[in-house]
């Protein structure tokens, strides 16, 4: 008796071959989760030509090549007409913009809405590609993907999608790499990258929307506080308009107490996060908040904002603070150097509480979304 063929499920990867993290990330431990997750599925990863080397080796997965780059004006239509090639009954768009056609049905993931929020965060180009394409992404998808309750409510409040059409699936961090390390695993990279243990610890890219100039401002209120304060580390990549940030700590002549990683190879950062004594994420807004997650699970105390998603990751094994006042940021950070009861509850109970955010979990809502609208069509 022959065997049916299952649907075939496509996740879109093309952004992997230009970055590593974010949604990058994202869609590879998606898929890595749903290798294992579903092994009789009939899956395939869209990577984009540039990336010739396999993103995942499965049997339930194949790899298909796009010519098409990921935010190319045309990608609409010209990622529509590779679809054709292979038919998917199903595309999923870790990025939220999909094809105009190619697939049966589309699923997609809404992150977050920092270009319509906050505007002045983004680049010109980038603002005018998610803003004018949004509209026509919410009214195409099938079915929508979140991260947080916070976003699902944006979309539900502000875009009037009907909350039966939008599903929060909480992201994962990889407990294997982001763990209590031993002394040993610590200690020499934190001394080949000069980094002192109980540093205040930032990791994001540089950019506006990660209000890097009100962390220097409060930075900067910390050292009048405690003139023996340790470093900001400031872990990550440039982004847009960032020569101001280092313009500014210039400015508040904090030079020679700021190191600025931007080479950290990604096996070092789980020892940034156990040497550190606190993590800082005073973002203006955030989708989820991977740096605080991934710092508690390293049982590292966390100070972040208590806008959009990241209440959600941290719950209350952190301080949150108003990303707007400089001045609460110093004195959250203040705390969690020197209050040694609560620098014992974050650690206990972040540890705790990161123990919930897996990718199992976050593939199996994928997957659940997937079979229903299957299912539907």
């Amino acid at each position: 008796m022959t065997r049916s063929v299952p649907p075939l499920i496509a996740l879109d990867a093309r952004l992997n071959a230009y970055r590593e993290g974010g949604i990058a990330e994202y869609t590879r431990c998606l898929a890595r989760s749903l290798a294992l997750l579903d092994p009789e599925g009939n899956y395939a990863l869209i990577q984009h030509i540039r990336m010739r080397a396999p993103l995942l080796s499965a049997p339930n997965w194949r790899i298909l090549h796009a010519l098409t780059p990921p935010h190319h004006r045309l990608e609409r239509i010209a990622l529509g007409f590779e679809l054709l090639r292979w038919r998917p009954h199903l595309l999923h768009s870790p990025d939220h913009i999909p094809p105009r056609f190619g697939a049966q049905r589309f699923v997609i993931t809404v992150h977050d809405l920092t270009f319509i929020r906050y505007p002045q965060f983004q680049t010109a180009e980038s603002l005018r590609y998610y803003r004018d394409n949004l509209a026509a992404a919410l009214r195409q998808a099938a079915h929508i993907l979140t991260d947080a309750e916070a976003i699902k409510r944006e979309l539900v409040e502000d875009f009037g999608v009907a909350a039966e059409r939008v599903s929060v699936h909480p992201l994962g961090v990889d407990r294997a790499r982001f763990r209590p390390l031993p002394e040993d695993e610590v200690q020499p990279i934190l001394a080949a990258r000069k980094v002192p243990r109980g540093c205040v610890l930032f990791v994001g890219t540089f950019e506006p929307r990660k209000n890097l100039s009100g962390l220097l401002q409060a930075y900067a209120l910390l050292r009048q506080q405690l003139p023996d304060a340790p470093p900001l580390v400031l872990v990550g990549r440039r982004g847009w308009l960032c020569e101001r940030i280092f313009e500014q700590a210039t400015a508040l002549k904090l030079d020679d107490h700021l190191i600025w990683l931007e080479n950290l190879h990604a096996e070092e950062l789980p020892a940034l996060y156990n040497g550190a004594g606190v993590l800082v994420q005073p973002s203006f807004y955030e989708g989820f908040g991977f740096p605080a997650l991934e710092a508690m699970a390293c049982g590292t105390p966390t100070v972040v904002s208590r806008r959009s998603a990241l209440p959600e990751v941290v719950g209350e094994t952190g301080l949150l603070i108003d990303p707007e006042r400089p001045e609460e940021i110093a004195a959250a950070i203040a705390r969690a150097l020197t209050d040694s009861a609560f620098r014992e509850h974050s650690r206990a109970a972040g540890l705790a509480r990161a123990q919930r955010f897996t990718w199992e979990r976050t593939a199996q809502i994928a997957l659940t979304v997937y079979r229903r609208v299957l299912a539907d069509s």
